[in-house]
């Protein structure tokens, strides 16, 4: 009797902390979103932390949608984006674990069609290489053929990939890439029989007990509770149309909420145990997923960035597999942010501390993620307060007045009085390239449009810059991604090829209107 009396008392005064923490928690918390919403003009904001094994705090603010007052909850859905490529390392490490895979597996050895631009990397990349964004691919590289969104399927982007021509040697340089994630993500279907889709649902969401989280664009559209994609056009913020990306799932297309998100944070802090004495993966798995697999540059802050962002400055940053590692303030971070039409995304954890947040944002503005993840971490950490939200905000004003700037200095060098070398209606037709496919440049009324034939969002106007450059803007204003178009011409005076290239350097790099070649194609093979 004396020791159940004592058992007890124990769990109500441990019951008692833990709601003073929470309390606690949700003070500053709550202080450090409401600015962070404001300052960043984001209608929603969702958020988790988790300590100790424990959600200390899981919440919703602000509204789903600018102008409606539905709010945001800790159950409301936001696209993760990729935040989505841990959970695809962790169905992979679930199949390493069952002895049906191993990470150093050369790809072609379960996925016999799979091919790269280079037959040498063909047959050398592994599944590993897969994970780590060190193919030899560029920056976003075929990015276009999923964002914005396409009529590709997932088989037809992965035979696409074939003809994505390298920017540097394999293994040699680190360049963030999504399309090999998708690959990735096809390997559970050629090993198992079971689709991407449907393994993360039953190995880890079911288990987990994630009810809330999916990976579908209808079920996302369909869902009572949501929050809606924003993004500014023309300098309005506006509420945007859901897109589908499932053609891209393992890369990018979870859909979760704080609550299912705190779970996910505690069995990953604990090394893949769960309740129960059950694990989703081995502790030898997590050690690999968090173990640097590829070196990332460290980059200087922008000149004139506040004092304060000093001490994010990392010793050493790296890539595991599906997770970023660095170092702060002493301690090992471990994190990913995602970002995808509306939608930004944070997850950051100190394994040492058994500490994790997750920040879910429904606005295209990445400071108030950083600022609110900084402050938690700050705070557990016991260091003095950072004004975590005005650096952010501070940095922010710096970059994008880079970009005005550098918009502003190339259209200084324009010269507003040449004129194209062919009238207008010798643009028109037909353009292929190799990977992507076709966009088509008609001839209206003495105006030029452009269309991406796989891409509805891509469609604009081609307004006349200089020379035989001109400028496409999207009808979709939300995209911000504005480009120029140059058509070269041959010594017979016909169009050789046409390139295209991001106006801003603003631009979201998934926009890869760069690795584009684009050709004319002859009338008979329109």
């Amino acid at each position: 009797m004396t020791f159940c009396c004592a058992k007890n008392s124990a769990r109500w005064l441990a019951t008692l902390i833990a709601a003073a923490a929470i309390g606690q928690a949700q003070e500053y918390l709550d202080t450090v979103v409401e600015r962070a919403r404001k300052e960043f003009e984001v209608p929603g904001i969702a958020v988790a932390v988790v300590k100790d094994g424990h959600v200390v705090a899981a919440k919703g603010y602000g509204v789903r949608k600018l102008g409606e007052p539905a709010p945001v909850t800790a159950n409301s859905l936001f696209r993760i984006a990729s935040n989505t490529k841990a959970f695809t390392t962790a169905a992979l490490a679930i199949l390493v674990d069952e002895g049906k895979l191993h990470w150093d597996d050369r790809v072609i050895d379960h996925m016999p069609s799979f091919q790269m631009y280079d037959p040498y990397v063909t047959r050398e990349m592994t599944v590993r290489d897969l994970l780590t964004h060190r193919s030899g691919m560029g920056l976003g590289a075929g990015d276009l053929m999923f964002w914005p969104a396409t009529d590709f399927t997932r088989e037809e982007i992965i035979r696409r990939i074939r003809f994505l021509k390298p920017a540097t040697s394999f293994r040699s340089k680190y360049a963030y890439d999504n399309l090999l994630y998708l690959v990735a993500g096809s390997l559970i279907p050629a090993i198992t029989g079971t689709s991407w889709d449907d393994f993360v649902r039953e190995r880890i969401w079911i288990p987990l007990g994630m009810t809330s989280t999916n990976a579908s664009t209808r079920a996302l559209i369909n869902a009572r509770d949501a929050a809606i994609p924003h993004a500014r056009a023309d300098g309005k913020l506006v509420a945007m149309a859901q897109t589908d990306h499932d053609n891209n799932a393992p890369a990018g297309s979870i859909n979760s909420c704080v609550n299912d998100l705190a779970k996910w944070m505690i069995v990953q802090l604990d090394r893949g145990a769960m309740p129960g004495r059950r694990r989703l993966f081995s502790e030898a798995q997590s050690k690999e997923m968090w173990s640097a697999q590829t070196i990332l540059p460290i980059e200087d802050l922008p000149k004139g960035a506040p004092a304060a962002l000093a001490v994010m400055q990392p010793n050493f940053n790296a890539y595991g597999l599906g997770w970023g590692l660095r170092d702060y303030r002493g301690h090992k971070l471990v994190g990913h942010t995602g970002v995808l039409a509306g939608y930004v995304s944070r997850t950051a954890l100190l394994p040492d501390l058994k500490l994790g947040v997750v920040v879910l944002t429904n606005q295209e503005e990445t400071g108030a993620h950083a600022a609110i993840a900084w402050t938690v971490l700050d705070h557990y950490l016991g260091v003095p307060a950072t004004d975590w939200v005005a650096a952010f905000h501070e940095l922010a004003r710096i970059e994008r007045a880079e970009g005005e700037e550098a918009v502003k200095k190339a259209a200084g060098k324009r010269n507003a009085d040449s004129r194209p070398s062919l009238p207008l209606a010798a643009y028109a037709g037909r353009y292929r390239d190799p990977w992507y496919g076709d966009i088509l440049i008609e001839e209206r009324a003495g105006k030029l449009g452009i269309s991406f034939t796989h891409t509805k969002q891509l469609t604009g106007s081609l307004d006349h810059w200089q020379y035989n450059t001109f400028i496409a803007r999207w009808r979709d204003r939300t995209l911000n991604a504005d480009a120029y178009v140059t058509f070269y011409i041959g010594p017979d005076g016909r169009i050789e090829e046409l390139k295209v290239a991001p106006v801003s350097p603003l631009t979201d790099f998934s926009f890869d209107f760069q690795d584009l070649s684009l050709r004319p194609v002859a009338t008979a093979a329109k």
